[in-house]
């Protein structure tokens, strides 16, 4: 799927890139509501009152992110953003009634990019549409152009891994890329840009855009446990990603690593 540069409506001189956007939300209002601003904010969007419509428009269409509300008639949103990850590259914003705390931690874990919880003001949704659009990867370069902006390309190497900060993605052995979600990595390099210094769970909320909450401080401990999965020999007793117990994290980068 081709992703384009994505800028907002408000980008000033810049040339406007839509990115494509599908809400899917069985309250009719709501979703015509948040479908009109995100539209008039400069957005391509697409509306579907349920999973089996959001299925039936992906069929056709590809998006570069998803507003899924998690309790809705027949399928739920959580089962919808577990299909759609394995479908496309994409960002998903999930939509939970106040309260529900166990959706979103749910949410979390399955690997959504933010959540917003009901009763919203559509400022709040336009404002976590574009953290989550900022960390859309680009798209594939071609060859030649890719030849000659690889030397500007920031690489860091931590033990068998290697990243690319710029194309986003982490291979491993024999070259082979880890499967890892946008959130994920947006907390890896947070760290690895960062690396033997330690950072609360404030510092990274607000070096990924989050507000510093008891709610983000869970979505950090989430991140942060799915990350030790993929990177991890022994995820219970980390090399890379230490905790500093009542302090924060640290990730651990043996001299003479990261460049």
């Amino acid at each position: 799927m081709f992703i384009p540069n994505l800028l907002s409506a408000e980008s000033g001189s810049e040339s406007i890139v839509r990115a494509r956007i599908v809400i899917v939300e069985d309250e009719p209002d709501l979703r015509d509501a948040v479908a009109e601003y995100l539209s008039a904010s400069g957005y391509d969007v697409a509306t579907a009152e349920s999973a089996s419509a959001a299925r039936t428009l992906l069929e056709t269409q590809s998006f570069h992110l998803a507003i899924l509300d998690i309790a809705m008639p027949g399928e739920d949103g959580l089962s919808l953003g577990r299909w759609l990850r394995s479908k496309m590259p994409i960002g998903i914003i999930y939509a939970t009634a106040a309260g529900t705390a166990l959706d979103r931690i749910v949410g979390l874990e399955l690997g959504a990019d933010d959540y917003i919880v009901k009763p919203y003001e559509l400022r709040e949704v336009l404002a976590r549409v574009r953290s989550v659009l900022r960390r859309v990867p680009q798209p594939a370069e071609p060859q030649g152009a890719k030849a000659e902006t690889t030397a500007n390309r920031r690489f860091m190497s931590f033990g068998p891994f290697h990243a690319d900060l710029d194309g986003r993605f982490v291979t491993g052995t024999n070259g082979t890329v880890i499967d890892m979600a946008k959130s994920e990595f947006d907390v890896l390099e947070v760290f690895l840009t960062r690396a033997n210094r330690l950072l609360t769970r404030a510092a990274i909320s607000e070096a990924i855009g989050f507000v510093e909450d008891p709610e983000s401080s869970r979505a950090v401990d989430i991140r942060i446990m799915r990350l030790r999965k993929k990177i991890e020999a022994d995820p219970a007793n980390p090399k890379f990603l230490r905790t500093v117990r009542g302090e924060g994290y640290i990730f651990s980068l043996p001299t003479g690593e990261g460049n």
